[in-house]
């Protein structure tokens, strides 16, 4: 009579199989949750430079820039993942009126690509006159999605700042 211990060739042989079949659908999903986990900072970062300018815009009928409205980016404007800007440098005293065409006043730019995210300034949030009252402004929240720059599922909700 003959002892048989441990498994057949054929049964490791699926076990294997099983293992490189869940490994190939999990890796890039981890890397997708990665992404999408470093890209989280960015909706924050913009709330809260939305509530400052409002806040500087009902007091003084103007936009003003970072340092006026006491705006100050995460990790004073770099972090390990991104880099913050105010491409408007044309303020006077600080501030400027209240623009009647869209304007950018805030940005972020991934240091990495990020999935199919490319590298760049792709959060952007702009300011301009609100068509309802005077003295007032519209924000607008965009993110770069064009060809394969795919930046807008990693911040989902990022659209909707300022709205």
């Amino acid at each position: 009579m003959m002892n048989k211990k441990g498994f057949t060739l054929i049964e490791l042989m699926v076990v294997v199989v099983i293992i490189g079949i869940l490994a190939a659908v999990a890796v890039p999903k981890l890397f997708g949750m990665i992404a999408k986990s470093k890209a989280s900072e960015v909706g924050p970062a913009a709330g809260t430079y939305v509530k400052m300018q409002q806040a500087y815009v009902s007091e003084a009928v103007a936009i003003g820039n970072w340092t006026i409205i006491g705006y100050k980016a995460p990790a004073n404007g770099s972090t390990t993942n991104f880099t913050y800007g105010d491409p408007k440098t044309d303020y006077s005293n600080n501030s400027v009126a209240i623009p009647s065409a869209r304007t950018v006043t805030w940005q972020a730019s991934n240091k990495a690509k990020l999935n199919d995210c490319g590298q760049g300034a792709n959060w952007t949030v702009g300011v301009k006159a609100s068509t309802g009252s005077a003295g007032d402004v519209e924000f607008d929240s965009q993110v770069a999605n064009t060809g394969t720059t795919m930046c807008a599922d990693l911040t989902p909700n990022f659209a909707s700042i300022g709205k």
